[in-house]
């Protein structure tokens, strides 16, 4: 069993990335954004990404701070399913993936000009902002010593891979076919 872990910069094309580990290896996606929604929605909080990022801190704070990863992992260890968990966000998200032999930390990054094209294209209830907005947003989730917070930065450095989604969708799908390969390769999974 292999347990890709995702994190990256806002647009980057994580989603993609899963989507294709998803339809063409047989990955099974397992949403901290879902998880996180669903706790929104239980407390009637409009969805929004600060609510999102408000929600996933207190999370962390209430309930541990590698609360949504451990979560997520145990669904995927239940299953017993290759899976991709995304995204991950904090450093006690990594370290509690990387604990494990069998999961790998993959990271997506791009242009920043690029990637809020990309939000814009997608246009969900949480990407609808001006370019402005969408720089503060990411500077703010970016870098963070309080462990209950963001620190995709630090997330990033600690990667197992890293990719550079700066040009069409199959070079991003050959760079993951690859990552598969070399997982692959060193754990003797198909």
């Amino acid at each position: 069993m292999i347990v890709i872990g995702i994190t990256g910069t806002l647009g980057a094309g994580k989603g993609t990335v899963v989507e294709y580990l998803v339809q063409h290896h047989g990955f099974t996606h397992y949403s901290a954004r879902e998880l996180i929604t669903k706790s929104l929605h239980e407390r009637g909080i409009p969805v929004s990404r600060d609510t999102l990022i408000d929600m996933a801190n207190e999370l962390r704070a209430n309930c541990g701070h590698a609360h949504i990863m451990e979560s997520l992992y145990e669904k995927a260890m239940a299953a017993g399913e290759n899976a991709v968990i995304e995204s991950v966000r904090a450093i006690a998200e990594v370290d509690a993936l990387k604990k494990h032999d069998h999961a790998h930390l993959l990271a997506v990054d791009a242009d920043p000009r690029l990637r809020y094209e990309r939000i814009v294209k997608r246009g969900s209830e949480t990407d609808n902002v001006p370019y402005e907005k969408f720089r503060s947003d990411e500077a703010r989730e970016m870098i963070s010593n309080d462990p209950t917070k963001q620190n995709i930065g630090a997330c990033m450095q600690r990667a197992n891979f890293i990719l550079e989604n700066n040009g069409t969708l199959d070079d991003l799908k050959r760079q993951v076919s690859e990552v598969i390969r070399k997982i692959a390769a060193n754990t003797n999974v198909k």
